[in-house]
């Protein structure tokens, strides 16, 4: 499963887990015992004692949330603007022919020409999410689409398809 944000929580998520870390700081200078935070807290007394060595070597300042995890985007916000536009112009615009489809692959391609970046197929698709491109939804309806071929296939063969 792979999550908006990267991290797998929320900003949200992330402020609630910061905040039982916080409270845990708390009992820490009140010398309770490991097990009664972590019977308090229902977490697990590794989880406490993780937290009480990050905040024995920098205070309540080690137990802050640090955002969400994984690698960063390799494409800064002005380079995705700009291959956001590109991909508007359509594939013609870019050498791949008439076929008005953009693929993974031709998108890695794109990527590769421009930014001289790569990235996997997989690592297309989470970018393409992240700007806000979805593969389900064509821009246009193909130009050869027949409207009365349709519209006789689903007054005579659909119905008799359902029987």
């Amino acid at each position: 499963m792979r999550y908006a944000d990267g991290g797998g929580l929320s900003e949200r998520g992330r402020a609630k887990r910061e905040a039982v870390r916080l409270q845990a700081a708390e009992w820490f200078g009140q010398d309770v015992s490991v097990a009664e935070i972590a019977r308090r807290l229902r977490v697990s007394t590794n989880a406490v004692y993780t937290w009480r060595r990050q905040w024995c070597a920098e205070g309540e300042a080690g137990l802050a949330s640090k955002g969400p995890g994984g690698s960063s985007c390799r494409l800064d916000q002005r380079r995705l603007d700009q291959l956001a536009a590109a991909l508007e112009q359509g594939p013609a615009a870019h050498g791949f022919g008439e076929d008005q489809r953009w693929t993974l692959a031709r998108v890695a391609d794109l990527i590769a020409r421009m930014f001289h970046t790569r990235y996997t197929l997989r690592g297309v698709s989470y970018l393409l999410h992240r700007i806000g491109f979805s593969p389900q939804v064509p821009a246009h309806r193909a130009i050869e689409r027949d409207e009365q071929a349709i519209a006789t296939w689903r007054r005579e063969a659909w119905p008799a398809g359902k029987r």
